[in-house]
């Protein structure tokens, strides 16, 4: 059925009589203006209305054999809602009188008729029609708006009285529709709600509109943000109604409108979020990068004191000792620093989580811990082993979606997590670790099946929980609830860089006193995708080196750094081990010596330099000399800006890492 208007189409009347000069005079008169179809018999006229149920006028006669006018009509109206006209050429009032009483004609006539009048009639009987129709259908499409509406709706009367609301603003007061019709509000709703309502009625009586964002408990025991707006119909204010009451029968009607915008608001917090780690991350690389140096500097220094005289007393070198581990205790943070904003080590593949947590319930049942986990933890990965052979794992027996993702740093997040659930519940309880499947969508990866698959991993204990300002701050570094001594506060930020950059989420709920629910979302891969990771060039592991030649006296190399405490370190340990060493403290300065010196074999160059870095120095040494290899050393530095294919040796470094690379360098 159109909802527009057509205007070269005519309205339909039905004329039911059983003289057929009477239908001849009646088709005459109508069928300039209207469409019109005839029937001799009541039965003939219902037929016609089945097959034409869009009629909008009925003109029928009263007196007929067999059906009178009066009962005609009363059939015709469980086929059609068209205006109907009597005609009569009696005067039997009492039954025109009976069907106007029930509803059943608009108007009624005499015979014979006064053919203006009845024209009169038709028109106003075939515009009434159109009119409830286009109400009807308006109310339909009104009707379909309200009941898929993605947010509560209601209207109340001017008693305050629910007249329409859809099942979304039903469920909110926990019953259903029919319940809540003709019910104020004040009868449907909780404490929470009728604080926020008391706070709205002043505001609305005065401007009209009042708006509130509060959590609110659903009748599932659920703690949700909703945005209540209340909007009162009419523009007069609560002085211009009681001076002028009755002018606008509705403005003291009121609309009120109940979103929950729950996921809105998670959404802009992790929106935030990450904005605030990316610049976190930021500063952490600079802060890095000299940090770096100045460790570099200070593990060389000490290393190569111990080369020139190693201390004889037993104090002074346990001291040296203790110095070096400790340089080497601050290069291990400054990583764990920079993992939770680029991630350098992942070695991303297809995974299965249900394999991966079988794997680890197995470790974790006999309080043993896997090598890798055991290479990034440290000491501290045996002592964490004795504590969560409790955890207890829902594994679903049927198979999940693969996912896109580094399987060591995944048991490395899900290990510490566990920890941290364990360290959450001093007098001990239950952890749980389980995996599912959602559908929900939190964003996109170029990973993700279609649909918006997701394989989700919780992590959940029921300690002492957290409050709104402790989860606000879980990521941050350097932030952490444990007892001093006792955490760094980077594993959180760690798992939250590792998970970002794999294209998921983390999720956190928690409750003071209710423990912690703690929720890793990772895109599922589809069948048919064989992604290449694009964020995260992992660096190759370098495989166990057959033994290398002894040093050739005579090889020179060129170390390029600006810094001069880490070039010096960097020379010393060349000069040590008996190669010829040139130093320079620029780019452009590397270049000169290289056109300078034809008999340099190595060139050792800092990435992160003033004016020209190392990535641009290098291209234009290759050109000058192709043969010449550069051993790139950087303390902080995206992969993705080198070449494919160099070798890379991260600050700080020792002087066997430095040695062990130019050596397998000259001798490829």
């Amino acid at each position: 059925m159109s909802t527009l208007p057509d205007p070269d189409r005519k309205a339909i009347v039905l004329v039911v009589d059983d003289e057929p000069e009477i239908l001849v005079a009646l088709t005459d008169l109508l069928e300039e203006s209207y469409h019109v179809l005839a029937a001799s018999s009541g039965e003939a006229g219902l037929a016609l209305l089945e097959q034409q149920p869009d009629v909008a006028v009925i003109i029928s006669d009263q007196r007929m054999p067999n059906m009178t006018g009066d009962a005609f009509l009363a059939r015709a109206r469980a086929l059609s809602s068209a205006g109907a006209i009597l005609l009569t050429g009696y005067a039997d009032i009492s039954a025109v009188e009976a069907a106007l009483n029930q509803g059943k004609i608009s108007f009624f006539a005499y015979k014979p008729w006064d053919d203006e009048t009845l024209l009169s009639m038709v028109a106003q009987a075939a515009g009434r029609y159109e009119l409830e129709k286009d109400l009807a259908c308006e109310q339909r499409l009104l009707r379909g708006l309200l009941d898929n509406l993605p947010f509560g709706l209601g209207f109340k009367d001017e008693k305050g009285r629910f007249i329409r609301l859809n099942e979304q603003m039903a469920a909110q007061f926990g019953r259903s529709v029919a319940e809540c019709i003709g019910q104020p509000e004040e009868a449907l709703i909780d404490a929470e709600r009728q604080e926020s309502l008391n706070d709205a009625q002043p505001v609305l009586n005065a401007g009209g509109r009042d708006q509130q964002v509060l959590k609110l408990t659903n009748p599932a025991g659920q703690a949700r943000w909703h945005d209540l707006t209340r909007v009162k119909l009419g523009d007069r204010t609560q002085a211009e109604a009681q001076s002028a009451p009755g002018v606008d029968g509705m403005a003291d009607y009121s609309i009120l409108i109940d979103r929950d915008v729950t996921d809105l608001l998670n959404l802009e917090q992790r929106l935030r979020q990450a904005q605030k780690m990316q610049a976190i991350g930021t500063l952490a690389g600079g802060v890095a990068h000299d940090f770096n140096n100045l460790l570099t500097a200070i593990m060389g220094s000490l290393e190569l004191v111990m080369d020139l005289e190693p201390p004889k007393e037993p104090g002074v070198s346990r001291l040296f000792h203790n110095a070096l581990e400790a340089a080497r205790r601050g290069g291990a943070l400054t990583q764990k620093l920079l993992d939770f904003s680029r991630p350098r080590h992942l070695a991303c593949h297809q995974v299965d989580v249900r394999q991966v947590l079988q794997d680890l319930q197995g470790f974790m049942m006999r309080g043993q811990v896997p090598n890798d986990i055991q290479a990034a933890l440290g000491a501290d990965s045996l002592e964490a082993a004795t504590r969560i052979s409790g955890v207890q794992f829902d594994i679903p027996p049927e198979t999940l979606p693969f996912v896109w993702t580094d399987a060591v740093q995944l048991e490395l997040a899900i290990f510490n997590l566990c920890v941290n659930a364990q360290d959450a519940q001093p007098d001990g309880g239950a952890i749980s670790v389980s995996v599912r499947t959602e559908t929900r969508l939190l964003g996109r990866s170029p990973t993700a099946a279609a649909g918006g698959a997701w394989v989700v991993l919780q992590v959940m204990d029921r300690g002492v929980g957290m409050t709104e300002e402790m989860q606000a701050r879980i990521f941050d570094p350097f932030f952490t609830t444990k007892d001093i001594g006792r955490g760094t506060g980077l594993g959180l930020s760690m798992i939250y860089g590792f998970i970002n950059h794999c294209g998921g989420e983390v999720r956190v709920e928690s409750v003071p006193g209710g423990g912690t629910s703690i929720e890793l979302w990772l895109p599922a891969m589809a069948a048919d995708v064989s992604p290449t990771p694009a964020t995260v060039t992992p660096l190759s592991i370098v495989p166990d080196r057959p033994a290398l030649p002894d040093v050739q006296p005579g090889r020179k190399i060129l170390v390029v750094d600006d810094e001069a405490g880490v070039r010096a370190v960097t020379a010393g340990f060349l000069r040590r081990a008996g190669y010829d060493v040139l130093e320079a403290s620029s780019g452009a300065e590397a270049l000169n010596m290289v056109q300078a010196e034809q008999n340099i074999s190595l060139v050792v160059m800092d990435v992160m330099m003033p004016g020209m870095n190392g990535d641009e120095a290098a291209r234009r040494i290759q050109v000058l000399r192709p043969d010449l290899r550069v051993l790139f050393v950087t303390g902080y530095t995206d992969l993705g800006l080198l070449p494919a294919g160099v070798t890379v040796l991260h600050k700080p470094y020792t002087r066997d890492a430095l040695l062990g690379d130019v050596r397998a360098m000259l001798a490829a």
